[in-house]
C-alpha cells in the first residue's frame, strides 16, 4: 500500500512534521479600538497583550497589533484600518466598532475575505461575526439608574447626557438607565435627555456646561454613560459650585480623572465594566476559532457598580486601577 506523500514524510523525519505544524500555529490578530485617547482602550490593550503573552506561553505563535483612530468619531478612519488589514491578509480581527452601521460593511468584506472578526464592547447591527465580547450595557444603564434613584430618595429632577449617535455600548447604557427611571422612580422628572456630549473630553465638556447653564440651579442629580462624559460633567459641576454631592453624579467607567473623583466626592458612583477582561477574551476568542474550536456567540464579561462604600474592596479596586504597567511598558 502507498503512502500518502504527507504520511510518507512524517514517517521518515518527525522533526519536519513537528515543524509544519508549529508553523501552522502562527497568527496574526489586529485590535482595533473606537479609539486610542481615552484610558479606557489603554485596559482593552492590556488585556490583549495578557492574552498574547499567555498564549505564546502555552506554544502558539501570536502576534497582536494595536491600531485605531485617534478620536472615538473617526468613522473614516477606522474603516480604513479594518480595509488595510485586510490587505495586509491578518489571521484575524477584533475590532470596537465606533458606528454600528457604518462597520457593518467593513466587517462583513473581512468575513467574505476568511478573516474571521471578533466584535468587542460595542455592538453590530449584522451577525457576520465570530464572537461579540462585552458588557451587557443595557443592564450597566440599570444598574446606574437604580444607584442614582437610591441617592435621590426616588424623587428629584435629573438630566441625562448622551454620548455619541451610533455609538452601540453608550446608546444601550442610555436606554436601560431610561428604562429603570421611567418604570421604577415615578417621582423622579428627567428634565434632559436628548443632547449628545461627543466624542471628547473637551466637548463633554462644553456640551455640560450648556446644560448646567439652563439646569445647573434645579438639577438634582446626572449620569454619564462614559469616561469623558463622566469627566467633562465632574468639571462643569465644580465650575459652577455644585460638586461634592449636591449634584448626585453617576458615571460609567474607571478612569484616572474620575477615579479621583470618586474619591474626593464629586462622584458619587461609576458604573464598571472589566476591560482588560475584555481585551483578554476577544484575543482568546479568535485564536480559539482560528484553532477550530467552538466559541460562544455572546460573551459578557460583566458589569458592577463601585460606590465611595465599597471601593476598597479588593474586587472594585482591581477594576478601579487595572495593572496596567504590568502589560503596556
Amino acid at each position: 500500500m502507498r503512502l500518502p506523500l504527507c504520511a510518507l514524510i512524517c514517517a521518515l523525519s518527525p522533526w519536519v512534521c513537528a515543524t509544519s505544524t508549529i508553523a501552522a500555529e502562527t497568527y496574526t490578530i489586529a485590535v482595533i479600538p473606537k479609539g486610542t485617547t481615552h484610558e479606557f482602550w489603554k485596559s482593552i490593550n492590556a488585556g490583549a497583550i495578557k492574552a498574547e503573552r499567555e498564549l505564546n506561553q502555552s506554544g502558539a505563535r501570536v502576534e497582536v497589533i494595536w491600531k485605531g483612530p485617534l478620536r472615538e468619531d473617526d468613522r473614516d478612519q477606522q474603516i480604513q484600518t479594518i480595509e488595510n488589514f485586510i490587505s495586509r491578509r491578518v489571521s484575524g480581527i477584533v475590532v470596537a466598532p465606533l458606528d454600528s452601521k457604518a462597520l457593518v460593511r467593513p466587517v462583513s468584506v473581512a468575513t467574505r475575505s476568511k478573516i474571521p472578526v471578533v466584535i468587542m464592547d460595542s455592538g453590530l447591527k449584522s451577525e457576520d461575526y465570530v464572537s461579540f465580547v462585552a458588557t451587557d450595557n443595557f443592564k450597566g444603564g440599570q444598574l446606574g439608574a437604580e444607584h442614582l434613584g437610591k441617592l435621590l430618595g426616588g424623587k428629584g429632577k435629573v438630566i441625562l447626557l448622551r454620548y455619541a449617535v451610533g455609538s452601540n455600548s453608550t446608546e444601550e447604557r442610555e436606554a436601560g438607565f431610561l428604562d429603570v427611571m421611567q418604570k421604577k422612580f415615578a417621582g423622579i422628572r428627567i428634565l434632559s435627555s436628548d443632547h449628545h456630549a461627543g466624542a471628547t473630553r473637551e466637548t463633554c465638556y462644553q456640551a455640560a456646561q450648556n446644560l448646567l447653564s439652563r439646569y445647573g440651579k434645579e438639577v438634582d442629580g446626572m449620569f454619564a454613560p462614559c469616561e469623558p462624559v463622566t469627566i467633562g460633567v465632574t468639571m462643569a459641576l465644580r465650575d459652577i459650585g455644585r460638586a461634592n454631592g449636591q449634584v448626585k453624579l453617576v458615571g460609567f467607567d474607571a478612569g484616572t480623572q474620575s477615579v479621583e473623583a470618586l474619591k474626593r466626592g464629586d462622584v458619587q458612583g461609576l458604573v464598571l465594566q472589566n476591560p482588560v477582561k475584555m481585551g483578554y477574551l476577544s484575543v482568546l476568542s479568535i485564536v480559539d476559532h482560528l484553532r477550530g474550536k467552538k466559541v460562544p456567540k455572546r460573551i459578557d464579561t460583566g458589569v458592577t457598580v463601585a460606590t465611595p462604600e465599597n471601593m476598597d474592596t479588593a474586587e472594585i479596586k482591581e477594576l478601579l486601577n487595572p495593572p496596567l504597567d504590568q502589560y503596556l511598558k
